[in-house]
């Protein structure tokens, strides 16, 4: 049963401290595995992150091998996928679903060198919610159970009022916390300024809640609780300036 499309958008969890996890480090980001596909370097140093035209095929597959990648171990996605060889498997094509979504609304922001990458929905997006949970239920076969009750506890706080939705965050292992997130972030919150919106995100670790902090987010409401002693995500909003 498909559930709300912008629902699906969230996970601001990075490993470690994005993880924004993208969206965020919001968690933290960890390291790579033996196993995990390779990141390809494509700058030796990372560059003051700029919005990036609509991404081609190549782009995709890079930027979907990062969030993969810096989302590995995060605690949702370990919930949802519990072995790590097939986390590892079906991560990339679950986060290609998730990139070219943003992708069709203009919701790709990466570094110049793709070396950091934020994911969002814009105001008014409104996805094809039988497409996407088809194309989910593609990537992660029986998996896909665990995400739709992600979804399903996401859509009951999602805010109903107009709002940037920033959905997943990554930073490539090694360059995290050089300011190249909360320079995406802000990029967001610029958007949502210049039109007059809030921006809403969801934050699944302590690092993940102060990237989004820094950029005026605060918590909007009670955590979000995944069952059988799964993960928390906190629900972080910041009004127009």
């Amino acid at each position: 049963m498909p559930v709300p499309s912008r629902s699906y958008l969230r996970f601001l969890s990075f490993p470690s401290f994005l993880s924004f996890p993208s969206f965020p480090s919001f968690s933290s980001f960890s390291s790579f595995s033996s196993f995990r596909p390779e990141v390809p370097v494509l700058s030796p140093t990372a560059s003051i992150p700029t919005a990036s035209p609509r991404p081609n095929r190549s782009a995709v597959a890079h930027l979907s091998t990062l969030l993969s990648c810096a989302f590995h171990d995060d605690a949702l996605t370990r919930w949802m996928i519990p072995d790590e060889r097939l986390r590892a498997e079906l991560l990339p094509g679950f986060f290609r679903v998730f990139v070219e979504l943003s992708a069709a609304h203009d919701g790709v922001l990466t570094t110049p060198d793709g070396n950091a990458v934020l994911l969002f929905l814009p105001p008014g997006a409104e996805p094809d919610e039988a497409a996407l949970d088809a194309a989910l239920a593609l990537a992660l076969g029986e998996h896909v159970d665990a995400l739709r009750t992600i979804g399903r506890l996401q859509a009951e706080r999602h805010p109903r009022t107009p709002h940037y939705y920033v959905s997943f965050g990554a930073v490539r292992p090694g360059l995290q916390q050089g300011g190249l997130m909360s320079a995406l972030l802000g990029d967001v919150a610029a958007r949502a300024d210049a039109d007059g919106v809030g921006a809403y995100t969801e934050a699944s670790s302590p690092g993940g809640e102060a990237v989004t902090r820094r950029t005026g987010f605060d918590r909007l409401g009670g955590d979000i609780t995944l069952p059988d002693g799964g993960p928390v995500l906190r629900p972080m909003w910041r009004d127009p300036r």
